[in-house]
């Protein structure tokens, strides 16, 4: 297709296509090896190959996409040390995070962390994956931001982006379990002060997650970007 011929355009921001792709890499649609053609992508969204381009570099930076010269986007593949690596990395932070976090935390905070695992119960309740895909890592990333930390909380967001894709490639089942009843396990010790609770908890929590990962197995990609981005 001529990039020069005019374009039906919609109001589509790069930050929002790159959501998009980044949900539908989450909720399985999109596997891990997907082509993503810029041409196909721009008639998805109905926007230019630039903006295409744009989301695409942003989720290449997150670790979600490959970029190879003259070959072009696919989402990226991760391997069995890829996500043992994430994981590892995640337990470090994290636990960094409530540490620190049940020293600062304000009565306001535990009622916007409640007010968040709220959400999340009524997205499983509707069984709604994506919400729930997106409630989940937010709440992790809320401690983070809790504590004010710019540092931890460009690492966690890095991380979390990265186990929605290790989750996509190696996950037994695709049904997305990052339960709320173990973030208001979380939210309970860290309310009564208890860091050592809250790092326990925590650290269970996301050996949880990835002890539900098949680590010898890996999807096959699908193909099809209109059917999983509409």
């Amino acid at each position: 297709m001529d990039e020069t011929r005019p374009r039906k355009t919609s109001s589509h921001t790069s930050s929002e296509i790159g959501e998009k792709i980044w949900l539908a890499i989450a909720d399985r649609r999109l596997r891990p090896g997907t082509r993503l053609k810029e041409e196909e992508l721009a008639d998805v969204f109905q926007v230019s190959r630039a903006r295409v381009r744009q989301a695409l570099s942003s989720l290449e930076r997150d670790g979600l996409v490959t970029i190879q010269p003259n070959r072009g986007a696919c989402v990226s593949e991760p391997t069995v040390d890829d996500a043992r690596d994430v994981f590892h990395a995640r337990r470090a932070i994290e636990l960094r995070v409530v540490a620190r976090l049940v020293k600062v935390l304000r009565h306001e905070d535990i009622a916007s962390l409640r007010a968040h695992i709220a959400r999340e119960r009524d997205a499983v309740a509707a069984n709604s994956a994506v919400d729930l895909i997106r409630l989940s890592g937010g709440f992790h990333l809320a401690l983070a931001d809790l504590l004010g930390s710019d540092f931890l909380s460009g690492i966690l967001r890095d991380l979390i982006a990265r186990t929605s894709l290790i989750t996509a490639v190696y996950r037994d089942t695709a049904r997305f379990d990052c339960g709320p009843q173990e973030h208001d396990a979380i939210v309970d010790s860290l309310e009564a002060g208890d860091a050592e609770g809250a790092a326990a908890i925590m650290a269970e929590h996301l050996t949880h997650i990835e002890r539900d990962l098949n680590l010898d197995d890996r999807v096959v990609a699908s193909t099809d970007l209109r059917s999983a981005l509409t």
